[in-house]
């Protein structure tokens, strides 16, 4: 890559809480818009969230899924970008991934399927079997998630997209450790948004390869990043 496109990390150590992180990547795209942020990538454990599609939150029982959140311990928030009702927790990492770029909108379809290829091989390398492609029944469907396993699979990947004037971003949740949480709450905030789902769909790269940790998947994540 040339070294004025040279993708710069940013680990951030601690979650700004749920709604601020998600806030901030806003801002981060909104720097890159007005010129004052050039090629980054934003990596961390965020605290317990579901974070809702616009769709969602537009359905009867959005309240008592966002409740239902609550109970759990998730923080219920409301995305720009579209998709279904995605939980996440410090079992995961979320890699932000954001540039400047004239005419942000033509390649928006490519980033999907690109990015998906690099986090799928990521995970391969880290020892987790790794594919890419929608499976039947998962949480927040998508013709791009990276899922794991090869007879049930499950769902290790999901990605979202934001294109403005300019710039954007492409944000990565990679379930690392501690699945079930993330099922228990998913089950609840689909039962009250009365949305179908399989919940043998959720789970983690732990599961796939065990004793894998954060930091191990990170440091695979990143590596791939690097021959971005």
């Amino acid at each position: 890559m040339d070294s004025a496109r040279a993708l710069q990390v940013y680990r951030q150590q601690e979650s700004f809480g749920a709604a601020e992180d998600l806030q901030h990547a806003l801002d981060l795209l909104d720097a890159a818009r007005r010129g004052t942020l050039g090629p980054s990538l934003r990596v961390y454990r965020p605290q317990p969230t579901v974070a809702f599609g616009q769709r969602d939150a537009r359905l009867p029982g959005f309240p008592d899924a966002a409740a239902a959140c609550r109970d759990l311990g998730f923080e219920p928030l409301v995305r720009k970008a579209g998709g279904r009702a995605a939980a996440y927790h410090g079992g995961c990492l979320i890699l932000d991934h954001i540039e400047p770029e004239p005419n942000a909108v033509a390649h928006s379809l490519a980033r999907f399927a690109g990015f998906a290829e690099l986090l799928a091989g990521a995970l391969q390398d880290a020892g987790v079997p790794a594919g890419v492609g929608e499976i039947p029944g998962e949480y927040c469907p998508g013709e791009y998630s990276v899922h794991g396993g090869t007879g049930a699979r499950i769902k290790l990947v999901g990605t979202a997209q934001r294109v403005v004037s300019g710039a954007w971003l492409f944000s990565s949740v990679v379930v690392i450790e501690d699945s079930a949480p993330l099922r228990e709450v998913l089950s609840a905030v689909y039962k009250a948004l009365g949305l179908d789902w399989d919940p043998s769909t959720a789970g983690a790269a732990e599961d796939l390869r065990p004793g894998l940790r954060v930091s191990e998947a990170e440091d695979a994540l990143l590596a791939a990043y690097g021959r971005y």
